[in-house]
């Protein structure tokens, strides 16, 4: 059983910057396709960013573009998202998710584990 605990998330004000950990269990990790999504109050899931297996690809939604990162550490079963030149927009509930095999989905539904989400606030 894999299980993704995420952390980092907090109140943030617009133009500053937070950097969000998911710590991962089992071993998984290593052979998991990694992603970041975030859901909004009143709004559906979305994808954020998402990191190969390797961590030498790594694909964005446009809304994090130039802003947000995307990496991760094998060695401590960690996918991290630093973020950067917050926008209000960005205030949501942060999800981390895994996959097993290759490709960058991002589509929420392609991904077999999730972690249970840390909030995000960007005030103004």
């Amino acid at each position: 059983q894999v299980q993704l605990v995420e952390s980092g998330g907090g109140l943030e004000q617009a133009g500053g910057s937070l950097r969000l950990s998911c710590a991962t269990s089992g071993r998984t990790f290593s052979s998991a396709t990694m992603g970041w999504f975030r859901q909004a109050p009143g709004k559906e899931r979305e994808f954020v960013a998402g990191i190969s297996i390797s961590g030498l690809r790594r694909y964005y939604a446009d809304s994090a573009k130039d802003r947000f990162t995307i990496s991760r550490d094998n060695a401590k079963n960690t996918v991290y998202l630093q973020m950067n030149s917050l926008k209000l927009e960005d205030t949501a509930v942060y999800y981390c998710a895994a996959r097993r095999g290759p490709g960058i989905p991002t589509v929420g539904g392609e991904y077999e584990y999730w972690g249970q989400g840390t909030q995000v606030t960007v005030s103004s």
